[in-house]
Parts: structure tokens; C-alpha cells; sequence
């Protein structure tokens, strides 16, 4: 082979694998941007049925939870979470529609506070009655909020509702993070129902406002004691799970932990804002919120501690 040839013969060779480089490249998936990556959000609202259960549900909307039953005779709703957001509220409704056409007997509150149970006109105008324990009537009555309807009647210590063929048990544990808030135990589901006292894995909100450190340990003491499997919190909790007694116990270690390092800088003269610097309980670093509101939570126990209010 001449020289002349050899050198042809290379030229070709090199073109060619220039040219099945750049076609197998163009052919070859892509890798994905890291704007693929990113995690697409939920959908503001969804309706889950709890597993190994015929008729009860649970339904989200961001980051607010209710649960509703489906009876024989109708529906028992809970908390209208519809806090300025009416969308909200015609969302829990249209969800109850897509799986029973039966009328909405009950709403009844978990507790107070506005951001769970405002907005619930729309149930009443369909004909619900409003339940709630009475401390809750006698609050939301002298409130007057234009947008939270006001409870027919009002539970005591532990009242039982029965529609259809369900059974429902409003239990008061004492005071926590309000003065009225209910467990609703369905007893045949192994099921309860209880907002904000109980939440999975976070630490409490902020400072802990319209709450009673120390009596909210013995509220969690009087839930361990009830018979139950399953917890439907009104925040979702990880993954959407829902929670055990497991957590339960989690919680009250938290308070236990929280009070006493708490009380620790109250007898040394810490409280408030150096105690809110140092207290610091690392167990529970990987709860949500630890780093945004457990400053919160130890002033509210240094003002227990330290002020006794």
C-alpha cells in the first residue's frame, strides 16, 4: 500500500467515527436537568379512604387535615378547615359527594382555633348539625367570628353519637393545647380523631399560644389509656402516615424533655431569652420545625416555670 493510500484510508476511517460519534450521541437519551429532578408539589387538596376500613376518610387540604365517615344514615364530617379559603370548604364537600350522595348529619370540632374550623356555612346551609365540647360553644359564642359558625350543642367530658350503624365517642382529656379539645374514638375502626396536642413528629407551634404545660402530659396519659390503633392528626404527618401509640408516647417525652430543661434554666435565672438560646434538645433535632419554633416552646415553659402563668 502506497503511502498516498494509507493516508486516504485514515482520513476516511477518522470521518467516519466523527460521524457515528455525533449520531450516537444525538441518539443517546439525555441526562436529566436538575430542573427534572425537582419534586413535583402535591395537589392542594386529596381524599384518602383509611385502609382496612369501609367508611372512614380522610380528607387534606395543603397542610390541614379532616376526617369524615360515611354511615348507613349519613355522613359524620369533622373540622371544615376552611379558614380564609372557601375553596377550601367547597373541595371537603365535592369530596364527600364523590363518595356518597347521603345527606351531612354532623360537623363536629376538634377544637377552637379558627384555622381548623372556620368556614363551615356551607355544611350548615345543607342542613349539618354543629358539634362541638362546650368550653369550644362558650368561646366561639362570645367571638362571634363572622366566619365560623357557632356549635348547636355542646359535648361534656365524654358523649357517644350514633348514626346508622357507626358509632362515635367524643372524649375531653383535659386541657392541652386548648381548653376544648375532643378525641373522637370510632370504637368499632379502633380509630381516633385528635388536632394539633398530638402531632407527628414536629414540635409544638411557635410559643405554644392558648396551651397548658404540664396538663397536657396527663391529656396524652388519658389517650394512651383509651383503646385504640390508629390516630388521624390534623396535620399530615410524615409521608402522610398516620400516627401510633408510639407517637403518642414520642410527644410526651418531648414535653417531659422540654419541660424539664426548661425548668433547669428557670431556677437558674435563665428564662426568658437566654434560656431560649440554650435550651436545646438534640433528640429531637430531626422533628420538623426544631429549629424554627423550639425557641418558642421554651418560653412558653419558662413563662410556666419561671412566672407561673
Amino acid at each position: 500500500m502506497t503511502s498516498r493510500l494509507a493516508r486516504a484510508l485514515a482520513a476516511a476511517a477518522c470521518i467516519a467515527a466523527v460521524t457515528w460519534s455525533a449520531t450516537a450521541e444525538a441518539q443517546a437519551p439525555q441526562a436529566q436537568t436538575p430542573q427534572a429532578l425537582v419534586q413535583q408539589p402535591p395537589p392542594p387538596f386529596s381524599t384518602t379512604k383509611v385502609q382496612g376500613t369501609d367508611n372512614v376518610y380522610v380528607f387534606r387540604y395543603q397542610g390541614h387535615q379532616s376526617m369524615f365517615v360515611v354511615t348507613s344514615a349519613g355522613v359524620i364530617a369533622t373540622d371544615p378547615i376552611g379558614f380564609q379559603r372557601p375553596q377550601a370548604v367547597k373541595a371537603y364537600i365535592d369530596e364527600i359527594r364523590k363518595v356518597t350522595d347521603k345527606p351531612i348529619k354532623y360537623v363536629i370540632y376538634s377544637h377552637s382555633h379558627y384555622d381548623h374550623i372556620a368556614g363551615g356555612k356551607p355544611f350548615k346551609d345543607l342542613g349539618a348539625r354543629f358539634i362541638a365540647h362546650k368550653r369550644a360553644k362558650e368561646v366561639l359564642t362570645g367571638l362571634k367570628h363572622p366566619d365560623v359558625v357557632i356549635p348547636d350543642e355542646g359535648s361534656g367530658h365524654r358523649k357517644v353519637y350514633n348514626l346508622g350503624d357507626t358509632k362515635i365517642e367524643l372524649n375531653w382529656v383535659g386541657r392541652n393545647h386548648s381548653d376544648n379539645s375532643l378525641v373522637m374514638r370510632l370504637p368499632k375502626e379502633r380509630i381516633i380523631f385528635a388536632v394539633d396536642f398530638i402531632p407527628l413528629e414536629q414540635v409544638m407551634f411557635r410559643n405554644m399560644p392558648d396551651s397548658w404545660p404540664v396538663e397536657w402530659e396527663d391529656s396524652l396519659q388519658k389517650v394512651l389509656a383509651m383503646d385504640w390503633d390508629r390516630l388521624i392528626p390534623g396535620h399530615p404527618g410524615p409521608n402522610g402516615r398516620l400516627g401510633t401509640k408510639d407517637d403518642v408516647k414520642a410527644v410526651l417525652g418531648y414535653l417531659q424533655d422540654l419541660s424539664s430543661e426548661t425548668k433547669k434554666a428557670a431556677d437558674a435565672g435563665k428564662c426568658w431569652d437566654t434560656a431560649m438560646t440554650e435550651v436545646k434538645l438534640p433528640k429531637y433535632e430531626k422533628w420538623g420545625n426544631y429549629k424554627t419554633f423550639l425557641p418558642g416552646n421554651v418560653e412558653r415553659y419558662c413563662s410556666y416555670w419561671a412566672r407561673g402563668f
